[in-house]
């Protein structure tokens, strides 16, 4: 994931403005607010900056996806090219449910905030939307988990366990 962000922040970095560059960062899946704070620590944005633009980002395609990705889905598998890429997606998201089984709310909760590969707000509001979770319990959960990921990974981008320590 810092390959890519630095790749971002080298690239889009010449042409838009530093937070431009986070803000679309933190709205890319995979990516999120976890690779807007590491892109913000590169291009020398302010934390305290940082932290909502990296939040707004990452939470502003959520509602979407609980509302909408199911028909979304639904729509694409009519078609051959996109049945398997669909169905797989589906799959991936199922495969790392197990995280929600004890508890929905607070399963979903660490499952995005607990920054490591394949989880997420993108993964976690897939996830949340397949299984049929309350879309107000969802958003709650899901952005929870987005505050803790910002807070850890506030701590790793900007060095800050270094200087408490």
């Amino acid at each position: 994931m810092e390959s890519l962000a630095a790749w971002f922040a080298a690239h889009l970095g010449k042409y838009i403005s530093a937070k431009a560059v986070v803000f679309l960062v933190s709205l890319m899946p995979i990516l999120e607010c976890r690779g807007g704070l590491i892109v913000a620590s590169l291009l020398g944005v302010n934390i305290v900056e940082a932290i909502p633009i990296c939040v707004i980002g990452n939470f502003l395609p959520i509602p979407f996806i609980l509302l909408f990705i199911k028909r979304i889905f639904k729509w694409l598998k009519k078609f051959e090219p996109t049945e398997k890429v669909v169905t797989k997606l589906e799959d991936r998201a199922m495969n790392k449910s197990d995280a929600l089984e004890n508890g929905e709310f607070i399963g979903l909760m660490l499952f995005v905030g607990i920054p490591l590969p394949g989880t997420g707000g993108w993964t976690g509001s897939l996830i949340a939307a397949l299984l049929d979770v309350e879309f107000k319990k969802a958003l709650v959960a899901e952005i929870l988990g987005i505050l803790i990921a910002t807070v850890i990974m506030s701590i790793v981008s900007y060095g800050l366990l270094a200087q408490i320590l």
